[in-house]
């Protein structure tokens, strides 16, 4: 059973200001998380019910995981020092 990954516009536009070779290893990883939105190596965000964030080099994508609707929805993507935030 695949997931749907959704990106929000913001998110997207944080991807697109990316070198193209961090875009391509992000989506790949989008890709991956369509078949399996918690491999190893995902962290449950603390004090989000339902975030969840991911490393790829120095920056991390941060998604939501609707299970009852199979979506992974991609909040927000940027440096590992400003995602937080």
């Amino acid at each position: 059973m695949a997931y749907q990954v959704i990106i929000k516009p913001s998110a997207e536009k944080s991807i697109r200001k990316l070198n193209r070779d961090t875009q391509r290893r992000i989506f790949r990883l989008l890709d991956a998380l369509a078949q399996e939105p918690r491999p190893v190596g995902v962290v449950k965000m603390a004090g989000a019910d339902n975030l969840w964030r991911v490393r790829i080099g120095d920056y991390r994508v941060v998604y939501e995981i609707r299970d009852d609707r199979l979506i992974v929805l991609v909040v927000r993507v940027g440096n590992r020092k400003d995602v937080h935030r």
